[in-house]
């Protein structure tokens, strides 16, 4: 089990000004639920003018609690989302929140996970979706004061769901890891003969518990070490794009272009 948060700065369009502008970190939650929890990230910002932030999602959802300037704070679950990401920060603000591992919402949530899927529904709007057993929404309380104290307010909150430990889930979540750090994989068919399963039933495990198909989690996670590695200097595109199990060169641009709105060459200018 980690012991520390992912340091990695997958899905972050250029991490380095994001770190300029904002006050941006990472914890792990309370051991009992690190099983389905990938970490809690917080974000603090006072600017002077407005920054605007682009993120690829990562597949996995999200609970978000955020607060700008003197307003209230809002609290919502964000499904995975399928398009680019952009917030844009002014003035002052906040916001808590709890990536969850690809498939590690399903015991909180006990429904098909691709409801969420490309939606950020308010808790309010969930009340009659949630678990019963869970409390509801209602009793999710704020998310402010120090790192320490928004730590703990998320493990009450997390802890009061009472998500159960459960062997598909526990598959799933292993699944979605071999694809995240095995790069070799890039066909579905072939990850589940790996693994003696049919590739309808890795269809509808990953409906269920991630929200999205196997292929387009390897497809996101291969797209988003290829947004990392631009970040990093001169690239072997053409090399990379093999590395990565695209067809070619120009099918790495095709879809970098689509899913970040820049091709690889510009982003990579932009970033250096």
């Amino acid at each position: 089990m980690r012991q520390q948060p992912r340091r990695d700065s997958r899905g972050i369009l250029d991490p380095a000004r994001l770190l300029r502008q904002v006050r941006f970190r990472r914890h792990l939650p309370a051991v009992a639920l690190r099983p389905w929890v990938e970490h809690y990230w917080f974000v603090d910002w006072e600017l002077t003018e407005p920054f605007v932030q682009h993120v690829v999602p990562h597949p996995a959802v999200n609970v978000v609690f955020q607060r700008d300037g003197a307003g209230p704070e809002r609290a919502e679950v964000a499904g995975v989302g399928l398009k680019l990401f952009s917030i844009t920060l002014r003035d002052t603000g906040r916001v808590s929140g709890v990536q969850f591992r690809p498939g590690g919402f399903h015991p909180f949530w006990r429904r098909p996970v691709a409801e969420l899927t490309g939606r950020r529904w308010p808790f309010a709007d969930l009340a009659d979706r949630w678990p019963p057993a869970a409390g509801g929404p209602a009793g999710s309380g704020r998310c402010a004061g120090t790192d320490a104290e928004r730590r703990r307010a998320l493990d009450d909150l997390l802890t009061g769901w009472s998500p159960e430990p459960d062997p598909v889930t526990e598959e799933v979540i292993s699944l979605v890891e071999e694809i995240r750090t095995d790069r070799s994989l890039v066909r579905v068919d072939d990850f589940a003969a790996r693994h003696d399963v049919s590739t309808r039933r890795l269809q509808r495990l990953f409906l269920d518990h991630v929200g999205v198909s196997p292929k387009w989690v390897i497809r996101r996670y291969r797209l988003q070490e290829a947004i990392e590695q631009a970040a990093g200097g001169p690239l072997d595109w053409a090399a990379l794009a093999a590395d990565l199990g695209y067809s070619d060169q120009a099918h790495l641009v095709r879809e970098f272009t689509a899913v970040t709105g820049v091709s690889p060459a510009a982003y990579a200018r932009s970033v250096s």
